[in-house]
């Protein structure tokens, strides 16, 4: 199989899975693995790069909503103050990601790690969908900014591969008072400035591996990553507010048993 059909094959997973809570990053990391595929440094660049597809299927579908927030802020008290909701929750991560953005690549973007944390997020998954929660919101742009700080703070764990970004944000915010709706929906606005910071921080810091065909592999990657993202943002709020995350727990649950047993046989 060659390099750019691994590349668009990994891209077509991340745009799955960025949006769902079954950690987006960590699947990458176990088909790089066990494809062969970039074992080196740009292995662990190109998981975050091609993120920025599925930035942009988020704000095409999300772009009139999202203009019109930008827009009201200057006049509008509630616009604006979901600008600084947003920007709070966002800025543990950027403090966090910037000062371990070494350590996190070096020590956690490991095929073990994600499957542990694969089966104790699937866990997870499971009691938040059996607690009797009563909602309090039902509107992501209606948070406190105590709650979408804490919920930022908790972003924060999903720098561990295999946590899910979106799986720490969607039930910090249930947990918090927000229905499944609304705490997905306000996973989805926050993954556009921390994955657009992610995806400046490492393409900084490792803008020289992006040789020509480096450069054509991320294409490839980010172009699929776009259509995969675009069709789940379009189809996970109406999923995940009728059926839950079971689903979601279950296939962590099986894929993380699946990753140790063919690491457990060094595959």
């Amino acid at each position: 199989m060659s390099d750019l059909v691994k590349a668009a094959l990994l891209g077509i997973v991340e745009g799955l899975t960025e949006f769902l809570p079954v950690s987006s990053t960590g699947h990458l990391l176990l088909l790089q693995r066990f494809f062969g595929f970039s074992d080196d440094e740009f292995g662990k660049t190109f998981v975050v790069l091609i993120q920025l597809g599925a930035i942009l299927a988020i704000l095409s579908i999300y772009f009139a909503k999202l203009w019109t927030i930008f827009m009201g802020m200057f006049h509008d008290p509630g616009a604006r103050r979901f600008v600084i909701g947003v920007l709070v929750a966002f800025l543990p991560a950027a403090l966090v990601g910037a000062a371990l953005h070494s350590v996190i690549k070096d020590y956690l973007f490991n095929a073990w790690v994600v499957c542990f944390t694969l089966i104790a997020g699937g866990a997870v998954l499971l009691w938040i969908d059996q607690l009797d929660l009563r909602p309090k919101y039902n509107d992501a742009t209606q948070f406190s900014l105590r709650t979408y700080l804490i919920i930022g703070i908790c972003q924060c764990f999903a720098m561990i591969p295999g946590v899910s970004r979106s799986g720490a944000t969607i039930v910090s915010a249930m947990l918090l008072g927000a229905d499944k709706r609304s705490a997905a929906e306000f996973s989805f606005f926050l993954a556009m400035p921390t994955m657009a910071g992610a995806f400046t921080l490492d393409l900084i810091k490792n803008h020289d591996q992006m040789t020509a065909n480096n450069v054509a592999l991320v294409t490839i990657g980010f172009a699929c990553s776009f259509v995969a993202g675009f069709i789940v943002v379009k189809t996970f709020l109406d999923y995940v507010s009728r059926h839950g995350f079971a689903l979601f727990a279950w296939w962590r649950v099986i894929v993380g048993s699946i990753g140790l047993v063919f690491l457990a046989i060094g595959f």
